[in-house]
């Protein structure tokens, strides 16, 4: 970012996916031992468009907000495992493999998923107290993780966000 238009540009891109994580965060679909949520596809797609710091406020920070108004007692929990998910993503996604930006992508969202997945497995065993109940939400915490990588991907690359994004982004120089 060379110049304060770009500054505010991913300042306000990153604002407004943190907004829609915390949105997402409402909408809970119930399945045995909690709920599903399709914050991990805003995750995804921010972290595939933004910088490591900014994806990091954007699936840690929303993800931590999300849940200190809603489902206050996996906050932290939501914190780490959101927050390190979305930096992995956007690691890869900037950083490794430059010539290949989909496949980097598509590693790193599988990567940040295994990591949001262990989290919440870990997270569920310490909050809860109780290895029967992670065990209960287990293919559910992958099937989130696994939505959230396939819709995240196709709406970054195959639907253009990321190109259009990027021409924004360079518009702005």
């Amino acid at each position: 970012m060379k110049n304060s238009k770009n500054k505010l540009f991913v300042l306000c891109t990153t604002a407004m996916f943190t907004a829609l994580n915390i949105a997402m965060c409402t909408i809970r679909i119930p399945v045995p031992g909690g709920g599903f949520y399709l914050n991990d596809v805003v995750i995804c797609i921010a972290a595939i468009l933004l910088g490591p710091a900014e994806a990091f406020m954007v699936g840690g920070v929303g993800a931590f907000l999300g849940d200190l108004l809603f489902y206050p007692s996996a906050m932290f929990v939501s914190l780490v495992s959101h927050g390190l998910e979305a930096i992995v993503i956007s690691v890869f996604s900037h950083y490794i493999m430059k010539k290949r930006p989909v496949i980097a992508s598509g590693i790193g969202a599988v990567l940040g998923g295994a990591i949001m997945v262990v989290g919440y497995t870990l997270g569920k065993i310490y909050v809860y107290s109780t290895f029967e109940y992670a065990m209960l939400k287990l293919p559910y915490e992958i099937l989130q993780a696994a939505v959230g990588a396939v819709f995240g991907m196709l709406i970054s690359w195959r639907f253009g966000i990321r190109r259009i994004y990027n021409e924004q982004l360079s518009k702005k120089r």
